[in-house]
């Protein structure tokens, strides 16, 4: 259950709290022992000041400039030219959900009281996110070293007056939003503007969606490859306790179960119990072991991505009136080598399931006509669908070089090993968004074979699947426009359409595909 309020600073930051935060179910607040905190760190840094001993980032440049001496007086100015300076992005903005995830994460860190940021600052913030007036973030930029510097750069610019927001539905200047709202700009004080640009909160809000839309392509394609066995008739000994209790990884288990109690009751596994056939293909027989392990990346994922969202990751970090350090918080590499892992263990499903594609096409499983379709010659039947799944599969292979395998030194060598975590959470999403059509090819192929097992049925799952998706799209007996058959099928995997009617039949059959392990996999 989600909590209805969030506490900022206090409360334990989740993926899933996170999306809560941003769709308006949960609201957050600051507690008054926060701003206690945030008031505490916001006077160490005015007393640094008045002091006058350089400390990186409040009385110095930045970066090769951290030996230049910045003067009292200056201060304040550093701190909103900084913002100018490194707003530097360039490309496509990223979409309004991951800048306003941006927001939320960099509000939780900054709450956390480490950061000499100030209560007004903060709560400008909050502002932006509860009114949805969410800055226009480029999404290149961004070599994830010092923190996302580029794209949080953008994000802030608006508190200064400056940059563009999507406000009610539009995209308008901070002017035009300053005029409707009646805000003005914030005089940032010292050390501000630097703890609002450093910082992991892009390649963090990326990585929150990973971590949503993958655990929705996983899901789904046990469902669909569920329905493949049944429709192409392979076997259900391969998903047995038994098997998989001499290999226990998590993931392989918790596939392994989900999918043969999918099988259950199945009509269609009784009619060939006897067949004699050995065994199946390995995108059929090892479902589990490449599911589950891609599994196990998305879990080791959202482990990571939860320290993170939880951490204070700007700098340097304020710690007492005698302890400010200059550290590396703000380094991308813990979430960019996870993110290239999870982007690898995208592909692998978007793989395997193309490998079912193809075998669905080949007309050797019996009752199941050659592409799908009975009349064929003048009809090219499904054949030409997997081209593109095929096209989608070969794309992601590409994009699966770690991003995190490279380095570039910036910043005239201070800077002279970066993540590149922000290129590898762009990456990520846009494979897992390839898989997404993959899967909904195959989906479209399986219910195709599956027609082909009638009067037969399966079990009550993988039956009310295959309803829906008729619902949908209709049983092919000749050619057709297929892209339109292909944009249902996405627009009921990206809506998650076959998991909200699992989850029904689940709650009104009082059956469960839950396992030992579905705390750690079903929740995020």
């Amino acid at each position: 259950m989600a909590p209805k309020t969030f506490k900022l600073g206090e409360d334990w930051l989740t993926a899933g709290i996170a999306l809560n935060i941003c769709n308006g179910t949960t609201s957050i607040v600051l507690s008054e022992a926060t701003r206690k905190k945030i008031e505490k760190s916001w006077n160490i840094v005015q007393k640094i000041v008045e002091k006058g001993h350089p400390v990186y980032g409040i009385n110095t440049g930045f970066g090769p400039l951290c030996t230049t001496k910045i003067s009292k007086t200056e201060t304040d100015i550093l701190q909103t030219n900084i913002l100018k300076s490194h707003s530097v992005g360039v490309g496509k903005p990223i979409g309004s959900e991951i800048a306003k995830i941006m927001l939320v994460l960099k509000a939780h860190s900054l709450a956390k009281g480490y950061s000499g940021i100030s209560i007004d600052t903060l709560e400008r913030i909050i502002w932006h996110i509860e009114n949805n007036a969410i800055p226009v973030v480029p999404s290149q930029g961004s070599v994830g070293a010092s923190g996302d510097l580029a794209p949080l750069s953008h994000l802030f610019l608006p508190l200064i007056g400056l940059g563009k927001v999507h406000y009610e539905g539009h995209e308008i200047s901070t002017s035009d939003l300053f005029d409707k709202t009646g805000l003005k700009p914030l005089d940032l004080g010292p050390k501000e503007g630097l703890a609002l640009i450093n910082g992991t909160q892009f390649i963090a809000a990326h990585a929150v969606k990973v971590v949503d839309r993958l655990h929705a392509v996983l899901s789904q394609a046990d469902i669909i490859g569920a329905m493949m066995i049944e429709g192409l008739q392979g076997s259900v000994k391969p998903f047995y306790k038994e098997l998989h209790d001499l290999r226990p990884f998590k993931g392989n288990i918790h596939v392994a179960r989900r999918v043969k109690r999918l099988l259950k009751g199945s009509e269609i596994m009784e009619d060939h119990v006897d067949c004699d056939r050995v065994q199946d293909p390995y995108s059929l027989r090892c479902i589990p072991q490449v599911h589950g392990a891609s599994r196990n990346a998305w879990l080791h994922l959202k482990e990571l991505l939860e320290v993170e969202l939880n951490s204070v990751t700007d700098n340097p970090v304020i710690i007492n009136e005698d302890l400010t350090i200059s550290g590396g918080n703000f380094h991308g590499q813990p979430l960019a080598m996870a993110l290239d892992y999870a982007c690898l263990a995208a592909s692998e499903i978007g793989n395997i399931s193309d490998r079912r594609i193809y075998l669905a096409l080949e007309g050797n499983s019996p009752g199941v006509p050659k592409l799908l379709m009975k009349d064929t010659g003048i009809n090219s039947g499904y054949m030409i669908l997997q081209y593109t799944s095929a096209a989608l599969a070969s794309e992601n292979k590409g994009l699966c070089f770690p991003s995190s395998a490279d380095s570039i030194p910036t910043s005239l060598g201070q800077e002279d090993h970066v993540s590149m975590g922000s290129i590898g959470g762009r990456k990520a999403l846009q494979v897992i968004e390839n898989v997404e059509k993959i899967l909904a090819i195959e989906l479209l192929t399986a219910a195709q074979a599956f027609e082909y097992r009638k009067p037969l049925k399966s079990g009550i799952f993988l039956e009310e699947v295959h309803k829906e998706v008729r619902k949908q799209v209709p049983f092919a007996d000749k050619d057709r426009v297929f892209a339109h058959d292909i944009e249902k099928g996405i627009k009921m995997i990206q809506d998650k359409t076959i998991i909200s009617l699992i989850g029904t039949i689940e709650k009104e059959k009082g059956i469960s595909l839950k396992t030992k392990y579905s705390e750690e996999f079903e929740n995020y």
